[in-house]
């Protein structure tokens, strides 16, 4: 019994409990006034229905959470993210259709399994790409000095004109099947981005909890002057970080630009940053950096997309979503604010006293 109650109190004093107590308060919403939302069915040998949905669509912010999740444990922010998503789709996409779209658009008829480049190297070059991104983003922060959100304002002006620069201004389609396998493939019967997902989840878990990492990203996330003077190379730790997120927004660009055949520098990714930081945020892990939690961001990004999915599935118009958000934002603030736990702790105090 001791045991039980132990287990309990370390569960809702973990950062995982509020995010899943998010997650299930939507899917108690859905179960009430969602029709056949809990509703799956096996067509062609795939599972379909509005929860494969959320995991399929939210795989991308999942990612990229798990990225921004190391970056603000560090007391950074990485607001670059959606333009990276951007220029990896384009690098991709148009290593894949060299032609910018000219000639496979212009035939009369649909092209199929058509590219200029081996997909292996295709992935390689957009991941590579991505970290190079990640890299600049880290040197400024971690060599240059510069604060965090300045340094990724840069590439995230900056990389939605280098994304129209490598696609010639053009949205690029491709007409290549095994792409595709990416953002719409199944394996299993379950959306091949879901196990996208758990490779990259399970290697930053590794990275971050089975080696000294983890401790160095939250030790330069608390304070940076004592982890110096305790021999972390914290100029090295932010640089890793940025770089894992830029490779996290490469994934991410993938996966867009598979599911939807194609690339729009205007649009792909386009605010991506701000519900990667709401993922995290929701997650637990603060913006003042330190502790955080990788499963728990994960959740928070699950959550976001729940709540987008059920929002369009109760017809709530796009634009009123984002009000919806905003909302959430707040209550997040407050759930995670000192001042207010503090208010309702004493509120919690006076009724136990009264009773």
């Amino acid at each position: 019994m001791a045991q039980s109650k132990s287990f309990w109190k370390r569960f809702v004093d973990s950062q995982i409990f509020w995010p899943l107590v998010a997650l299930g308060l939507i899917m108690l919403f859905n179960a009430f006034f969602t029709p056949n939302f809990f509703k799956l069915e096996i067509k062609d040998g795939h599972l379909f229905g509005s929860l494969i949905d959320i995991i399929n669509r939210g795989a991308p912010l999942m990612i990229l959470a798990i990225g921004m999740t190391m970056v603000i444990a560090t007391e950074g922010v990485d607001l670059s993210v959606g333009a990276v998503v951007a220029i990896s789709a384009a690098v991709a996409t148009v290593l894949i259709n060299p032609a910018l779209g000219q000639q496979l658009i212009a035939s009369d008829k649909l092209v199929e399994n058509v590219t200029a480049t081996p997909l292996p190297v295709v992935i390689l070059a957009a991941l590579l790409v991505s970290a190079l991104c990640g890299l600049w983003n880290g040197l400024l922060v971690s060599r240059g000095n510069i604060q965090p959100m300045v340094a990724t304002l840069v590439l995230m002006v900056a990389g939605r004109g280098i994304a129209q620069l490598i696609t010639g201004g053009q949205i690029i389609t491709v007409y290549f099947t095994p792409y595709f396998f990416i953002g719409n493939g199944y394996l299993a019967g379950v959306p091949f981005t879901l196990f996208l997902v758990a490779v990259v989840g399970i290697f930053t878990w590794l990275l971050t909890r089975k080696t000294a990492v983890g401790m160095f990203v939250e030790s330069v996330g608390i304070n940076v002057k004592s982890s110096f003077y305790s021999g972390v190379n914290e100029k090295n730790i932010k640089l890793l970080v940025y770089v894992i997120s830029g490779v996290c927004a490469g994934i991410a660009g993938l996966i867009v630009s598979s599911n939807v055949k194609s690339a729009d520098a205007n649009n792909a990714g386009l605010g991506f940053e701000l519900d990667a930081i709401l993922a995290v945020v929701i997650g637990g892990t603060l913006m003042t950096g330190g502790r955080f939690s990788l499963a728990a961001s994960v959740i928070g990004a699950l959550v976001i997309q729940s709540m987008t999915t059920t929002m369009y599935a109760i017809g709530v118009p796009a634009m009123a979503a984002q009000a919806v958000k905003a909302v959430v934002v707040m209550v997040v603030i407050l759930l995670y604010s000192e001042q207010f736990r503090n208010v309702a702790n004493r509120v919690f105090t006076r009724k136990e006293v009264r009773s």
